[in-house]
């Protein structure tokens, strides 16, 4: 029978996978400190993966040559068992194929592989999306960390900021009853810096469809920090929930929840990557203790 978890131990830093989503549920740095939001009531997740969608899609159907699939918000990989295809004390790869199961929301064939791994005070974590079908792959995907927040109890939530590598200029996207609504509103970054309270959330997530960055810095003026840095992903999304929790969701993602005003098929849905027969894409985020 195969092992439910793998935990991974680098240096300055370990991390524990499961198969269930392959969800990483676990992120300490070398003083044993606890970095990922433990799944508590408020939220029962810790950094799920989001796809074949992110977001909602629009009555929560996936529409395909004129057919409806169900298909419900951020998709199916969370909730699925991934196998290991590797497992060594640094790193872990697991993989997810198409199956019957999957056809009754998904009519597509593909192949998702995870891969975590370590070095110096980091984490490295990397999609690899493979259409094994012979008609083009429409595809979202999204990581969607839930950190600690504060990462030390002793802080308040307001001693933390977020620090973009770029000024963050432009207008942002807000949903509603989960669906993209029309109209970008000003962004609250102010030039780098985008100040957290739990009123920022007041409207559910800040989404940044044209980020400047592809790097931002979680951190207060004293007490652990993290670098999320991205590559190949457009989009990034900002979370908690709202009314206030102790967990900020920092979430590379290449796909969006459904304009409000989108009855399409899934194929010309906004964001949708498409993947040609027998191609691959590659997406990677990284984790940097600081």
């Amino acid at each position: 029978m195969e092992q439910d978890s793998l935990t991974l131990h680098g240096d300055g830093i370990s991390a524990t996978i499961v198969r269930q989503g392959a969800e990483l549920v676990s992120l300490r740095d070398s003083e044993g400190t606890e970095l990922l939001w433990q799944a508590g009531p408020a939220w029962k997740r810790h950094s799920p993966v989001l796809f074949p969608i992110v977001g909602r899609l629009k009555g929560d159907q996936l529409r395909h040559r004129g057919r409806s699939y169900p298909m419900t918000q951020h998709g199916f990989a969370r909730d699925r068992r991934f196998a290991w295809t590797e497992q060594g004390p640094r790193s872990c790869t697991l993989l997810l194929t198409d199956d019957a199961g999957t056809r009754e929301q998904y009519p597509f064939a593909f192949h998702l592989a995870i891969s975590y791994s370590l070095r110096l005070r980091q984490l490295d974590v990397s999609f690899t999306i493979t259409n094994t079908g012979g008609e083009t792959l429409p595809a979202s995907i999204g990581g969607h960390p839930a950190f600690n927040w504060p990462l030390l109890p002793d802080l308040p939530k307001t001693a933390y900021q977020l620090r973009f590598a770029n000024d963050e200029s432009a207008p942002i996207r807000r949903l509603k009853d989960g669906l993209l609504l029309p109209t970008p509103q000003p962004t609250p970054v102010k030039g780098k810096i985008l100040a957290l309270s739990e009123s920022l959330f007041e409207e559910d997530a800040v989404i940044i469809d044209r980020p400047a960055s592809a790097n931002v810095r979680y951190a207060a003026g004293h007490g652990p920090a993290l670098e999320i840095s991205w590559q190949g992903f457009r989009e990034l999304g900002i979370w908690s929930r709202p009314g206030g929790a102790p967990f900020l969701c920092i979430e590379p993602w290449h796909g969006l929840a459904s304009p409000i005003d989108f009855d399409g098929e899934f194929t010309e849905k906004p964001g949708v990557m498409l993947i040609p027969p027998a191609a691959t894409r590659v997406l990677s985020f990284q984790i940097h203790l600081d």
